[in-house]
């Protein structure tokens, strides 16, 4: 659906709420719309984050999140008029982090064709936002360094797992020897001692 510049915008107030008011506030904003609107609800934590971005993917739309600032986060959703389901229940699943990390070290993902390399790295970011469980955190160093800089096809899902709470780190290291370190666009800087750490800890490791 494209974002039409007429729509009407729908503000969720949902700050200081708890599971499930949130969601809650979010359906019946949802369910009172008489045409497509633009949603944006406003929360204080990741897992209020989770909830209703799971309730809005559920309606068939596609949220996406945002970090405001300290403990404020904006999900928005393009949505339609939906009916009303009042045995419709809802739940408040905890926080949706596992104990993973997924490591990238390269702008591609496998051999061959570097250019189909690139589109399997943007499948695979998209692939691990979607999962039902998210990582604890992603690392990113030599070629995966410039994945998270300006004008990287993924810094939408990044962002959007950054505000759910996945942490997100970068090799300063490397970025300054692609001198892309001042076009950092999400995450952090880190060292390579706080990468082998971070891996020495997690559960499980993914690396594409």
């Amino acid at each position: 659906m494209k974002e039409d510049k007429t729509m009407e915008k729908i503000i969720v107030d949902a700050m200081g709420d708890q599971c499930p008011i949130p969601v809650i506030k979010t359906r019946n904003a949802v369910s009172e719309l008489r045409e497509a609107a633009l949603v944006e609800v406003e929360v204080d934590n990741e897992t209020a984050v989770q909830n209703v971005s799971r309730f809005a993917a559920s309606k068939g739309f596609s949220p996406k999140a945002e970090i405001l600032g300290d403990k404020r986060f904006r999900i928005t959703f393009e949505a339609s008029p939906v009916s009303a389901d009042p045995e419709e229940k809802i739940s408040c699943q905890p926080d949706r982090r596992g104990d993973t990390i997924v490591v990238v070290s390269s702008a591609t993902m496998g051999t061959g064709n570097d250019e189909l390399g690139k589109t399997l790295m943007k499948g695979f970011i998209y692939a691990v936002s979607q999962l039902e469980e998210l990582p604890k955190t992603i690392l990113f160093y030599n070629g995966g360094a410039t994945i998270t800089v300006e004008g990287s096809v993924s810094l939408e899902d990044l962002k959007n797992m950054e505000a759910q709470g996945v942490t997100i780190k970068t090799c300063g290291t490397c970025l300054d020897y692609y001198n892309i370190k001042d076009k950092l666009a999400v995450g952090t800087v880190t060292n390579m001692y706080d990468i082998v750490e971070t891996m020495n800890k997690a559960a499980h490791i993914i690396r594409p």
